[in-house]
This record gives structure tokens, C-alpha cells and sequence, in this order.
């Protein structure tokens, strides 16, 4: 009988120390980021007093009154900037007439003194809204840092947690691997927290020798105990050369998806973008993205989206993490808002469970059988704001239960108000069990209902999932 994971000596490796402290660095240097980045919030009393001082050079140094003013007027000329300013922010740069007959009765160079008033202010303006968009980035750079050493700290851990050494399992491997003619050179054994191994083999082929890969799994899996596979695909057979092997526990779930779309217009190219791809740790992951507005530069934004999220999750990002820093680096340094939705799905075939995150995505639906739950979202999309609030939900599966994702436009072709319960019993009308058939009848039906030309780009993506 196999030992338990708790069982094993757990390795205690100085890589992952080192990667803890890297992650504490980047904590102190995003604090440091924030405590400097304060931003301001108008003219202030500095920026008055030089305003003030620069009126009282270019003005009233050269004006024959300028005594009569500074025994009389002096006070009041102070405050009338001041009243300027404050007018300038209600009316505009053409003032009202109250405000003008008020600074003609005291100044004899009213014309003069109200223009140096207004560049003094509209570059003071100028230079406190580049000064706060510095600032706005920098605050995004510190959260950016302190997301990233978050990450790398989560990471760390758990990859801490999950190695560990067996001797007696790993010379069990080596001898069977020589009788194959497989030379060991190393392994490393990992169980994630659902118990589930990940083993990671560094072997050649003795010489001579020409070994399928697959025969290999199959003698690591009967020296394990447990139904083992390789991670995506990798080389067929074993050569000459020390190469390693990653074989993971195999999944207790698979799924199958189909997607079914159409242009505004029925344009070929939609707005729509979506992604169907594999993770680490047994888990599969559908993102679907609607980009703002429709054609090519929506589909642009959402590609982009997409891609980017692939190329973190891929990397093993969390998949919140992910969606944050994506967000953060669309909205610094953009003058537009440029926005795209994003309805994730990930499953995890070895629970048999999904979590869906949505950033100002659209509904999504389960069905089992012949019931349908709705999953809502209020959340804004990515690129809006820099406080990016995902909601996510947890659902458990079961054999042969089906995740719809669509976009805003298949909705919004449905008659406003029945909506919501016109596409669920569309949903739960079909009896088909093929995804990419089911995408389709329900884009089908929408279309059929509306009667007219798609207004915006449709999508529909639907997943089934069913136990090995």
C-alpha cells in the first residue's frame, strides 16, 4: 500500500527561499511606490500665490497706479484672483459680467490682468493633471508590483508544499526503468493539494535502445500505483539524450466544447474573441471576450485580451492575478477609454467543479437536464478603472451538465424584458448533447426569434463535461 502524502520528508529547497525574498523586495518597493504617490486635487494655495506674484511682475510692476494700489487695493487685488479662478471654473475662460465689472472698478489694466490670470491658471491646470496622471501610473505600478509578489509568493508555497522525496518509490522507478533499458538520471515527486502526483522524469535511452514514451508512463504508473499521463504532448519516443518527462495523475473528468458566432451585420469579422486552452494541475480553461463596439477595432481589443490572459494562465498565474494585471495595463496610459468584457470558465477534472469569473461579461448558463441556472455579474469590464472587481462563482458539476457563455448581442436580439426567460428555454428545449451542435441551435433560435440582422456580434460557447 502507498504511503500518504503526509507521509513523505517534504524538501526543503533554497530555490524557493530566494523566491520568497524576491517577493518581499517587491512588497517594500510597491509600499514605496504608494506612500510617494499622493495625488492632488485642484489648484492649490501655492499655485495661487505664484499665479499671484507672476500678475504682480508682468502687471502691476509696469502700471502707473501700482502705489495707489498697494496702500489701497493690495487685499483686494489677491482676493479678485482668487474670484477669477473660482469664476473661471463655472463660466469659463469668458467670465460673467458681474465678475468683469467688478475687476474693471479696480483695475485700470483689466484686459491685461484677467489674461495673465487665465495662462497662469490654465498652466497651472495643465501641469497638476500631468503631475496627477504620473501619479495615477505610478500608483498602477505599485499595485502591478504588489500583484506580482503576491503571486510569486503563492507560488513559492505551494510549490513548497507539494514536493517531497521518496526513497523506496524512486529506486522502485529505477530498477523497473533499467529493465527497460531506461537510464534515470533524476526525479521529483509533487502532489498537488487534491492529492493527485505529478512526476517529473529525466531520462535516456540506453544505447542501442529505442523506447516509446508511452510504454515509459505506463511502467511509472504501475510503479506508482496510480493511472499516470503525460502533460500535452512530448516527444514519442525516448533518444539518445537526457531529456525529462512530466506525467501527471490522470483526470477523473473530460469536456468538449463547440462555439457558434456571427458578425454584426452578419460582417465576418466580430468583435467576439474567445479561447479554449489546457492548465497546469488538471484544470482546462474557455475565456470569451467582447470587445467595445463592433468590427475590426473591437476585435483588436478583444484579441489582445485573450491572447494576453492565455499566455498568464499558461504561466500559471492565479487566475485573479491575471485579470488584474491585465487590467492595470490597459488602463495606464491610455487617454480613451478603450474597453472589452471577459466571461472565464476554468475547469478542474479532477473535482469535477468550475469557478466562472466575469468582468462586465454577459450571463452564463447551467444546465442539468432539464434545469438552467442563470450566473449574473455586475462588474465593470477590464480597461475601465483601476480597481478592478471580478465576481467569481463556484459551481460543482456533474456527469454530463453543459456551461453556456454567450455575448451582450445574442441577449440584446431577444425582445426586451423576455430576454432572460426567452434564451433559457431555448437552452433547456434542446435535447442534443454535442456542444458545437447545441452552440448552434441556440444561435440559430435567437436569430429565428429576433427576424432581422444581427444589431451587434453574437457568440455561443457552451462545454459539456462528462466523468471518465
Amino acid at each position: 500500500m502507498e504511503k500518504t502524502p503526509e507521509k513523505y520528508m517534504v524538501v526543503c529547497n533554497p530555490y524557493i527561499t530566494q523566491m520568497d525574498k524576491f517577493a518581499s523586495s517587491l512588497i517594500h518597493l510597491s509600499d514605496t511606490f504608494l506612500k510617494i504617490s499622493k495625488t492632488g486635487g485642484g489648484v492649490g494655495e501655492e499655485e495661487v500665490k505664484d499665479i499671484y506674484e507672476k500678475v504682480r511682475q508682468e502687471v502691476c510692476d509696469k502700471c502707473e497706479k501700482k502705489q495707489i494700489c498697494d496702500e489701497e487695493n493690495g487685499i483686494y487685488i489677491h482676493q479678485m484672483v482668487y474670484e477669477i479662478m473660482s469664476v473661471v471654473e463655472d463660466y469659463g475662460i469668458e467670465l460673467n459680467t458681474e465678475m468683469k465689472r467688478k475687476l474693471q472698478k479696480r483695475c485700470i489694466q483689466a484686459p491685461r490682468f484677467l489674461r495673465e490670470v487665465l495662462e497662469g491658471f490654465q498652466a497651472a491646470k495643465q501641469e497638476l493633471i500631468w503631475n496627477n496622471r504620473m501619479m495615477e501610473n505610478r500608483e498602477g505600478c505599485a499595485v502591478q508590483l504588489n500583484t506580482f509578489a503576491g503571486m510569486i509568493s503563492h507560488a513559492t508555497r505551494e510549490l513548497g508544499a507539494s514536493i517531497f522525496s521518496d526513497e523506496h518509490l524512486e529506486k522502485r522507478i529505477r530498477v523497473h526503468f533499467r529493465k527497460m533499458g531506461i537510464r534515470l538520471l533524476s526525479v521529483v515527486f509533487l502532489v498537488a493539494k487534491s492529492g493527485k502526483y505529478e512526476i517529473h522524469v529525466t531520462v535516456k535511452a540506453g544505447k542501442g535502445s529505442c523506447i516509446a514514451t508511452g510504454d515509459m508512463v505506463k511502467c511509472l504508473a504501475k510503479c506508482v500505483g496510480r493511472k499516470m499521463e503525460l502533460l500535452d504532448a512530448q516527444l514519442p519516443v525516448i533518444g539518445s539524450e537526457y531529456h525529462t518527462f512530466v506525467c501527471i495523475e490522470g483526470p477523473d473528468f473530460y469536456t468538449l466544447q463547440g462555439v457558434a458566432k456571427i458578425g454584426k451585420g452578419c460582417d465576418k469579422i466580430s468583435g467576439d474573441n474567445f479561447s479554449m486552452l489546457k492548465l497546469p494541475g488538471g484544470k482546462e480553461g474557455v475565456i470569451l471576450s467582447d470587445g467595445m463596439g463592433a468590427g475590426l477595432r473591437a476585435s483588436k481589443e478583444s484579441q489582445i485580451v485573450v491572447e494576453m490572459l492565455e499566455e498568464l494562465l499558461d504561466a500559471g498565474f492565479p487566475k485573479e492575478t491575471a485579470l488584474q494585471m491585465l487590467n492595470m495595463a490597459l488602463v495606464m496610459g491610455r487617454e480613451e477609454i478603450c474597453f472589452s468584457t471577459v466571461d472565464m470558465t476554468v475547469f478542474d477534472l479532477y473535482q469535477g467543479s468550475c469557478e466562472m469569473l466575469k468582468a462586465g461579461a454577459s450571463a452564463t448558463y447551467l444546465k442539468r437536464g432539464e434545469e438552467i441556472e442563470r450566473i449574473v455579474s455586475s462588474s465593470l469590464p477590464l480597461g475601465v478603472i483601476s480597481a478592478l472587481e471580478p465576481e467569481s462563482v463556484i459551481r460543482k458539476l456533474e456527469h454530463g451538465d453543459f456551461i453556456v457563455m454567450i455575448t451582450d448581442g445574442v441577449l440584446d436580439a431577444l425582445p426586451v424584458g423576455r430576454q432572460d426567460e426567452l434564451l433559457s428555454l431555448i437552452i433547456k428545449g434542446t435535447t442534443l448533447t454535442n456542444p458545437k451542435e447545441i452552440a448552434h441551435h441556440i444561435l440559430e433560435q435567437v436569430l429565428e426569434c429576433s427576424g432581422e440582422s444581427p444589431l451587434d456580434d453574437m457568440t455561443v460557447l457552451v462545454v459539456g463535461i462528462w466523468k471518465i
